[in-house]
């Protein structure tokens, strides 16, 4: 390794240290690779837990580093410090850091001599997952398609009143009772849920709108949904829309069409092709079909996100599948597919969303739930 990495975070919010460590970690600690094995600074209470979870991980004792810089004469102990101390052991006074380093904690190191190159692209080889990844994604995608079948259910089950309300249980079913059971349905399938999107009518044709108030028939609802597995910390993706009853015929165009776009960019997927012209072929597949993107009374209405993103340890992670992305895709890049079409005039919007793992030859589906536009 030619250059020293410096990594000082938590484990359980930053998806570099998670990767590197592969154990959960609720307080930042330092990592520190110079080549060998990692090394890790634990507090008491977790270092026999790091020991046993990072065997790959040489670990050291915070308070055996505080002893020593106290027995050096410094009688107020920071972090900076501990880091300085196993730096100068190493005969390391340069490290590559991530962009998304502490300000605060580079500012301090630099007055003690520490020199840091922060980097965006940290970790390279955690865009193309591997055999283990894949698993562990395909893990939590399938406990997104438990909450989305549960999902799914109520929507059946929900009765149509007089006003086109949907009734459950004897009460509207809103955006918020429907999220719950989607969410708790995830809980139990051991994952985490955090924004899950239940969008009825116009409200859809906002793309991260999460969704309020009754639920209507005879309109689409998104169901979007992106749950973490509390195991392992990877995330899973799928969008489905639906209609409760019957569907108008422009809302019908609307899903038929996005169908085949997403088919198409499925189809465009394979190593060595440029993410941008993945999106590219959607983007004019649905112009052709006369779908249109622009402003229009004053809000964005047509295909104006991009086809996809890179899924791993976070939800959104390279390479992104967009006009402006100038990435290739590699084999073992694992990315969503997920175009969509937004009219407010048409009562809503129609997104898709599987999972493709990208292979020399084309696109592996990691994704098994069926797309039903009526239920």
């Amino acid at each position: 390794m030619n250059e020293a990495l410096l990594i000082v975070a938590d484990s359980e919010r930053d998806a570099n240290m998670l990767y590197a460590v592969g154990m959960f970690v609720p307080d930042p600690f330092i990592y520190l690779h110079s080549g060998g094995r990692p090394l890790i600074v634990m507090s008491d209470l977790e270092i026999d837990r790091a020991r046993a979870q990072a065997p790959h991980c040489r670990v050291l004792s915070l308070s055996a580093c505080q002893r020593k810089l106290r027995a050096d004469g410094v009688k107020k102990v920071s972090l900076p410090q501990i880091i300085r101390l196993i730096l100068r052991e190493k005969k390391i006074r340069r490290v590559l850091v991530p962009d998304n380093f502490p300000f605060g904690l580079a500012k301090d190191l630099k007055k003690l001599g520490i020199k840091l190159k922060p980097h965006a692209d940290f970790f390279p080889r955690r865009e193309t997952k591997s055999a283990d990844e894949i698993k562990k994604i395909s893990a939590a995608l399938t406990m997104a398609e438990v909450g989305m079948a549960e999902g799914m259910e109520v929507l059946r089950r929900a009765k149509i009143s007089r006003d086109r309300k949907l009734i459950y249980h004897g009460i509207p079913l809103t955006s918020e009772r429907l999220r719950a059971v989607i969410d708790c349905a995830i809980l139990q399938a051991c994952g985490l849920a955090a924004n899950t999107i239940v969008a009825g009518g116009k409200q859809g044709c906002d793309p991260h709108e999460r969704g309020h108030g009754p639920l209507r028939a005879h309109e689409p609802i998104i169901l979007d949904i992106f749950p973490r597995s509390q195991k392992t910390g990877y995330f899973g993706d799928i969008t489905r829309t639906v209609v409760r009853g019957h569907a108008s015929e422009g809302v019908r165009k609307l899903y038929a069409t996005v169908l085949q776009g997403q088919k198409i960019g499925f189809g465009k997927i394979r190593a060595k092709v440029k993410t941008a012209d993945v999106h590219r072929a959607v983007q004019q597949f649905f112009v052709q079909q006369g779908y249109k993107t622009g402003r229009r009374n004053g809000r964005m209405e047509g295909f104006f996100h991009g086809t996809g993103h890179g899924l791993g340890l976070e939800i959104h992670e390279a390479p992104r599948v967009s006009t402006s992305s100038t990435e290739k895709l590699r084999p073992g890049h694992v990315v969503t597919v997920e175009p969509g079409l937004y009219y407010p005039e048409l009562g809503g919007g129609v997104r898709l969303e599987d999972v493709a793992l990208v292979t020399t030859t084309g696109a592996k589906n990691l994704t098994r739930f069926e797309k039903v536009l009526e239920i």
